[in-house]
């Protein structure tokens, strides 16, 4: 019973590592017009998750398995690797932030000479990047969770902060939110049995689309928050 709490917690959008103050891309996606109903929600949503399954999901399966090995460097390599796929600032932002905070945390809970602690220590040397994914794998290692479990919460995190953002951003109902979360739950599994087997040659993230609204939005208007 203690692991499936553990699970909820790490899981949980309250879960303060700064979730809430992201959205994907989807600001700009919604002030271009591209995302504008429920149809066009799910495909972005949908769109975000398969583009993280098979390499942030690919990375953080990764880390889980070095942490399991108590193998600091690497997890260092899989955070430095993980790196080269974030082409645009936006998201290279909204990963480190999390991703460090994320340590921070696990460090207070599992003490600062476990792995979490140890690992947070090369972030601030500027030794490791601290990508969420990679703090993500370490931390449910060190909760003894398994592998799937870290993998479907990966997925939840990534479709449930567009749906969260988009509550914000565009004319949609927490029933549609809730019903797209639904359906796009059902691909989990199978996204789950390909990105087990990839390593990182194996990672892509071909989803072009994505990067270009989150470099437009460097410069745009579009703000879930007023700051």
């Amino acid at each position: 019973m203690k692991n499936y709490f553990r699970l909820i917690q790490f899981a949980d959008s309250a879960f303060p590592v700064g979730t809430f103050s992201f959205s994907n891309g989807l600001e700009t996606a919604t002030s271009l017009g591209v995302v504008h109903d429920a149809a066009t929600l799910k495909a972005y949503a949908r769109s975000a998750a398969n583009q993280a399954a098979f390499t942030d999901g690919v990375a953080a399966l990764a880390a889980f398995r070095s942490a399991r090995r108590d193998d600091l460097a690497g997890i260092i390599k899989t955070d430095r690797d993980l790196a080269l796929f974030r082409l645009n600032f936006e998201a290279r932002l909204m990963q480190t932030r999390m991703g460090k905070k994320m340590a921070e945390l696990a460090a207070r809970l599992y003490g600062e000479n476990s792995l979490a602690g140890r690992w947070l220590e090369t972030i601030k040397a500027g030794e490791s990047p601290g990508y969420f994914p990679i703090a993500q794998g370490a931390a449910f290692s060190l909760a003894s969770l398994d592998e799937r479990d870290l993998f479907v919460a990966h997925q939840y995190g990534v479709i449930n902060m567009v749906l969260s953002a988009a509550l914000r951003l565009t004319r949609v109902s927490h029933y549609d939110t809730q019903k797209i979360l639904f359906e796009l739950g059902e691909d989990v599994d199978a996204a789950y049995e390909e990105a087990r087997e990839m390593k990182f040659e194996n990672m892509n993230s071909f989803a072009p689309e994505m990067d270009i609204f989150a470099s437009l939005h460097e410069k745009g208007q579009s703000r879930m928050f007023m700051n």
